[in-house]
């Protein structure tokens, strides 16, 4: 069962929620019971970040049977992961573990729709995810990302090269071509994107050399105008790859792609809702919960 995350840093998250003991299990002096917990999905999602929920759980003294992987479609009800264990470990990787899971399925649910969206128009078109996920989370943003169906757009800024208006602040008066020609000296293997605001900008960098024309905030009609212009064009080398970019959603990709569009780059799936997990626990050997439910039908349920 492979991570995102290292042993190390699953057991910081730990350490995060409970770094002086479980108080209330320890003072009510339950925590060498042993007991049983259920994650279900509550709602249609896409997995994500399940094996490193079952790792924490693991590491909190407790046995995981994990019933799906992360990329998977779950529809409602249908079981992620069980867990056997002291009701001490149970409860406290039970929050952790299952946060993790709600927060990154979401992302990965909404990164699923983009990709649906795009490639019932065009199949095959790139969807690719910006790194402007929330600092310190990029490992659990790039497995969500990926476990919807992307590819991350850029990891950060140590191995692309994107020229955005405020680098070319720094530059006065170089000519774009002047700025391709350096690039390509101090990068040579590498693809050099820009990011223009404007139709004219697009065809200069174009013109310049660039390789991949990123398109901000363009609406769809007016990458279509833009990809008929670039197609007019004489080329010494591979025209330039369009990316539409900045507004990018499930609602508009389809639109985006049917207007030619090569690659799609978006950052709405770091703004997605979570997902709900259904969680269950109750003593091992227990058959009704204390509210009289059944462990399979609803006990112990825990979602807040």
């Amino acid at each position: 069962m492979a991570t995102v995350a290292s042993r190390a840093e699953l057991e910081r998250l730990l350490e995060d929620d409970v770094p002086y003991g479980d108080l209330t299990t320890e003072a009510l002096g339950i925590g060498g019971t042993i007991g049983v917990m259920q994650f279900a999905a509550r709602a249609p999602m896409i997995l994500a970040l399940a094996e490193d929920a079952a790792e924490i759980i693991t590491l909190a003294g407790c046995e995981v049977e994990l019933f799906a992987a992360s990329g998977a479609a779950l529809e409602q009800g249908a079981p992620i992961l069980q867990a056997r264990g002291p009701a001490a470990g149970l409860l406290r990787s039970w929050k952790v573990a299952q946060t993790l899971v709600e927060i990154w399925s979401g992302v990965a649910s909404e990164t699923r729709a983009i990709v649906d969206a795009a490639r019932a128009v065009v199949p095959g078109i790139p969807v690719a995810c910006t790194r402007k996920n929330v600092p310190g989370t990029k490992r659990f943003a790039v497995a969500a990302v990926k476990a919807g169906g992307a590819v991350m757009h850029r990891l950060g800024l140590s191995e692309t090269v994107l020229v955005f208006p405020e680098h070319r602040t720094f530059l006065g008066e170089l000519p774009l071509f002047q700025a391709v020609e350096r690039l390509r000296r101090a990068a040579p293997e590498k693809k050099l994107v820009i990011e223009v605001k404007t139709a004219d900008a697009a065809l200069a960098a174009a013109v310049a050399g660039f390789d991949v024309i990123q398109a901000e905030k363009f609406s769809p009609a007016e990458i279509a105008a833009l990809v008929k212009r670039m197609a007019s064009m004489a080329y010494t080398r591979a025209p330039p790859i369009i990316a539409a970019a900045g507004g990018v959603n499930a609602a508009n990709a389809a639109a985006y792609a049917e207007a030619g569009a090569d690659i799609l780059v978006t950052s709405s799936p770091y703004l997605a809702r979570p997902k709900d997990v259904q969680v269950r626990i109750v003593a091992a050997g227990r058959a009704r919960s204390p509210d009289g439910l059944s462990l399979r039908d609803a006990a112990c349920e825990r979602t807040a």
